[in-house]
């Protein structure tokens, strides 16, 4: 039936390119937004702290010293901004391998944290914990996050190794990432029940999830994984983007589904290890960043990607700043805070969107 016949006035080649760019400029705008929107929570959460310093000494103190004390000098440099900048980069690693993880899977329920990605992250601070591992070419105060990395990219590998399985779908990597849960779940619960009652205040710390602990060398580490995975991500946009349609349609385009979901995990592993290494168990953020990206932008992971990464640092910072504020002289763990405030945004989302059953 022809556009005549049917009563729709035709659209020419012409009109249908301007609403194309029309829209794609919509998303720029967006994507921009949130650009500024993380800017602003980053200098919020940078000038917010139990010391008294004023947000004029703050920002002033990044660019002189002049009539600031070395103390104060030294929660600037030492404690402010690693802080801020470990929530943007940690918000942004969890949301970007959140995004990845829902589109490979199939899932929208997919993340590392549901995934067991952060339960054997758990694991492997409490067996360093609890049984004080060390190893001769390693700093003490690494072996945590180091062997929290190790369990949390072997849970991961195992994800890769059912992926890759040709009789294995997405269902069951997904059944395989639950039971990881309830596993290492119990393995920590076991850890716990014989520990000592120092090891044990400490594991029960550590698994909140906190930013307390950051420095600048995690803040490099952890920027120099984003830096390098961002752009391999951004790369394979289009293929996500088509893999969205369907893994049938997929190939007819030319993808390698297979290779795709693989390289994807690797990407997410090590996002998701890294990230829980230095900060310990952070839910939520894996999850809501991607489903407001998916809100405001749709399935088009040239513009979903980053904005799912940007929605991911702009949350994490503003729950830093709600971890120093909402106990006057103590600062919760922002594990806490991204939970209370996560399942009431999370459910909020899901309703909210048309269609969603």
């Amino acid at each position: 039936m022809s556009a005549v016949s049917s009563g729709v006035a035709p659209v020419s080649a012409g009109e249908v390119l301007a609403l194309y760019r029309r829209l794609v400029m919509r998303r720029v705008l967006i994507v921009a937004v949130l650009a500024l929107l993380c800017a602003g929570a980053f200098l919020l959460d940078l000038v917010t702290g139990p010391s008294a310093l004023t947000p004029a000494e703050v920002l002033g103190g990044l660019w002189s010293s002049e009539g600031l004390s070395p103390p104060q000098l030294a929660i600037i440099w030492q404690v402010r901004l690693p802080y801020a900048l470990m929530a943007v980069l940690v918000g942004a690693a969890l949301a970007l391998a959140g995004a990845e993880m829902q589109t490979i899977l199939n899932n929208p329920l997919a993340s590392p944290f549901t995934l067991g990605v952060s339960s054997a992250a758990s694991f492997g601070a409490a067996l360093a914990i609890v049984l004080g591992l060390s190893l001769p070419w390693v700093p003490a105060e690494w072996m945590v996050p180091l062997n929290a990395f190790v369990f949390a990219f072997g849970s991961v590998l195992l994800l890769q190794m059912m992926a890759r399985r040709r009789s294995a779908g997405v269902e069951t990597v997904v059944l395989l990432g639950i039971a990881l849960v309830f596993a290492f779940n119990a393995l920590v619960a076991l850890v716990q029940f014989v520990s000592s009652q120092e090891a044990l205040q400490q594991l029960v710390f550590w698994s909140m999830g906190s930013l307390s602990r950051a420095s600048w060398q995690h803040v490099g580490v952890l920027a120099v994984v984003l830096a390098l995975v961002t752009p391999f991500s951004l790369l394979a946009a289009g293929r996500l983007t088509s893999l969205r349609l369907g893994e049938d349609r997929a190939r007819s385009f030319g993808v390698d589904v297979g290779r795709l979901r693989f390289l994807a995990l690797v990407r997410v592993s090590l996002l998701a290890a890294t990230s829980v290494a230095f900060a310990g168990t952070i839910g939520f953020i894996g999850l809501v960043g991607p489903h407001m990206a998916r809100m405001l932008l749709g399935e088009d992971h040239r513009f979903l990607l980053p904005a799912s990464l940007l929605c991911g640092s702009l949350i994490m910072s503003l729950a830093s700043v709600a971890s120093k504020t909402l106990v006057p002289g103590a600062l919760m763990p922002v594990g806490i805070v991204t939970a209370i405030v996560g399942v009431p945004v999370f459910l909020f989302l899901i309703f909210r969107t048309p269609g969603r059953s």
